[in-house]
């Protein structure tokens, strides 16, 4: 197997909503690694279209691509970052609608909000894991503004798998973890939790002398969809 290490670095502000707060909207400082897969293999290995007509997300049968390729990019974790609070107001239309002063859901402006949002020369560091060596994209687009971020990569090494008890040196997708989780900290975002400053018992890969461990065999896995896709066999067959 080999590891990439990588750094991300943003040249411009990026943004996604983790926290919806009344008018303020929150980008957690953590990067998904759902995000990260498609920004760096959507060109040449998921295909997402440019028009969607669905706003139903497609995870499972886009990422399925890379676990039948082997790779697998772990969450991001910042270095170094930064917040800049961003305040927008939309004008209303009065021939193209119905003038509003407040919103459905609360007591505040329907046009009116805040952004919290990562600012630029903001640096995070990823792994990618893969069955061969990978080239990755040294620009990338990531969230709602499509934010320019620059990737280097730091290392590349063939490692051996190691078995015992580690802390892992990367954020994790819990669902994509083989190993048994002992103990962690949870990162609250959309679409699944990350955690991080994991303590796992199980198979890992060691880098740099054995100071970066993290977890092996992890592949993107959506057990809830497999669940569904169970019943409805069983319901089929009786």
């Amino acid at each position: 197997m080999f590891v990439t290490r990588a750094v991300l670095t943003l040249h411009d502000s990026l943004f996604f909503a983790t926290r919806e707060m009344g008018t303020l909207y929150e980008t957690e400082r953590f990067i998904h690694n759902y995000a990260l897969s498609y920004a760096l293999f959507n060109d040449r290995i998921l295909r997402v279209p440019y028009f969607c007509s669905s706003y139903r997300p497609t995870y499972a049968s886009d990422l399925e691509k890379l676990n039948a390729l082997g790779i697998y990019v772990t969450p991001a974790r910042p270095l170094q970052w930064s917040y800049l609070l961003l305040t927008w107001k939309m004008g209303q239309v009065t021939y193209h609608r119905k003038a509003e002063r407040f919103g459905g859901h609360g007591n505040f402006p329907e046009n009116y909000g805040r952004a919290k949002e990562l600012a630029p020369e903001s640096v995070f560091e990823f792994f990618v894991v893969s069955r061969e060596r990978v080239v990755l994209p040294r620009w990338i687009r990531l969230g709602k503004w499509s934010s320019k971020a620059f990737v280097q990569t730091m290392q590349v090494e063939e490692v051996q798998a190691q078995s015992g008890d580690f802390v892992a040196s990367c954020v994790l997708n819990p669902l994509d973890v083989k190993g048994k989780l002992v103990v962690y900290d949870l990162i609250a975002m959309p679409p699944v939790s990350l955690i991080q400053n994991a303590r796992v018992q199980g198979a890992y890969y060691a880098l740099d002398k054995e100071r970066i461990s993290i977890p092996a065999h992890m592949k993107y896995t959506f057990p809830a969809m497999e669940h569904t896709a169970a019943r409805k066999t069983k319901r089929k067959r009786m």
